[in-house]
C-alpha cells in the first residue's frame, strides 16, 4: 500500500531528506494526501528512535501534535505513515527561500501559542509526561492554514512518575545525551532534562520567530553566531529592539512593548 502511494517511492514525491529518513508525500486508495516517512534502521540508535516515536505515537491526541495512521516495517526499514502537513516546516517557511514572507505577525502568533498548547499538553497533560528534547523549528509542522504541530518524536523521553505540578517542573529529570535542540544552560551545567528544557527550547523559537534569525548561524558575523547569547543584548535595549525585528513583519506588529520606551512601566528582574 506503501508502495503504491509513493509510486514506488518515487523521487519526485520527496518532501525531505535528512540523515538516515527520507519523506515523502503520498496519497492513499481513498483519496487522504498523507506523509510517509522512510527510516532506514540499520544503526542501532536509529532503530530505537524509530521505535519510540511509534510508541509515542499511538499515545496523542492533540490538535498541535502530529497524528499517525499507521507504521510498517520491512526488513531493515521501517515507515511512519503520518498526517500531511502542506506547508512543510516552520525551519523551511523561516529560513528556506521565501525568507518568512509568508508569515505574517499574527501568523507568527499562532504558531506560537500552537506550540505552546501541544507543549503544554506533552508535558503537563500526558500521563505520564513527556519530554520533547527535540524542539526546534524543523520539529514544528505547518498545514495548509499554517496550523502547527508538533512533529518527530524519535528522541523524546517518557518521564515515569512525572507529573507537571505548582512547582512547572517533573518529579524526574533525564540525562540529555543525544539532544540536538537548543539545550538550557542550567541542563549544560548539571547534566540533566526537565520539561522546563522544553520550555527554553521553545522561547528560543520565539526569538526566531521575532527577529528571523536562526538559532545558530555560522555565517554571521563575529559576536552574532548565537542568537540567545545576541539577543540577551538586544532585547534588553528598548531603542534597538524595534530596529532588530525581521524585517518581513517590522511596521506591522501591533504591540506597544515594541515601540521605544516600551519598558518604562514595566519593573525589571
Amino acid at each position: 500500500m506503501i508502495e503504491k502511494a509513493t509510486k514506488n517511492f518515487d523521487k519526485i514525491n520527496i518532501l525531505d531528506e535528512s540523515g538516515f529518513k527520507l519523506v515523502y508525500k503520498a496519497i492513499l486508495d481513498n483519496g487522504t494526501e498523507v506523509a510517509v516517512k522512510k527510516v532506514f534502521c540499520l544503526i542501532k540508535g536509529i532503530q530505537r528512535e524509530f521505535e519510540n516515536e511509534v510508541k509515542l505515537l499511538s499515545r496523542f491526541h492533540h490538535s498541535n501534535v502530529i497524528s499517525s495512521y499507521g507504521y510498517s516495517i520491512e526488513n531493515e526499514t521501517g515507515f511512519v505513515v503520518y498526517e500531511l502537513m502542506h506547508n512543510g516546516s516552520l525551519e523551511t517557511q523561516l529560513h528556506g527561500p521565501s525568507r518568512g514572507s509568508q508569515l505574517s505577525w499574527h501568523r507568527r502568533l499562532k504558531i506560537a501559542l500552537d506550540i505552546a498548547r501541544g507543549l503544554q499538553y506533552l508535558n503537563e497533560l500526558c500521563i505520564p509526561p513527556i519530554i520533547h528534547r527535540n524542539l526546534k523549528p524543523s520539529t514544528i509542522l505547518l498545514d495548509s492554514n499554517f496550523n502547527a504541530k508538533i512533529s518527530d518524536f524519535g528522541m523524546a523521553a517518557v518521564v515515569a512518575g512525572g507529573g507537571g505540578g505548582k512547582e512547572g517542573g517533573l518529579s524526574r529529570s533525564l540525562n540529555f545525551l543525544g539532544k540536538t535542540g537548543p539545550i538550557a544552560p542550567e541542563s549544560i551545567l548539571n547534566g540533566i532534562l526537565t520539561d522546563m528544557s522544553d520550555v527554553y527550547a521553545f522561547g528560543v523559537i520565539l526569538l526566531e520567530l521575532v527577529l528571523g534569525r536562526k538559532a545558530l548561524e555560522m555565517s554571521e558575523v563575529s559576536g552574532q553566531e548565537c542568537l540567545v547569547r545576541w539577543a540577551r543584548g538586544v532585547l534588553t535595549d528598548r531603542h534597538v529592539m524595534p530596529n532588530v525585528v525581521d524585517p518581513v513583519i517590522r511596521g506591522t506588529i501591533e504591540c506597544q512593548t515594541l515601540k521605544p520606551g516600551w519598558g518604562d512601566s514595566l519593573s525589571m528582574p
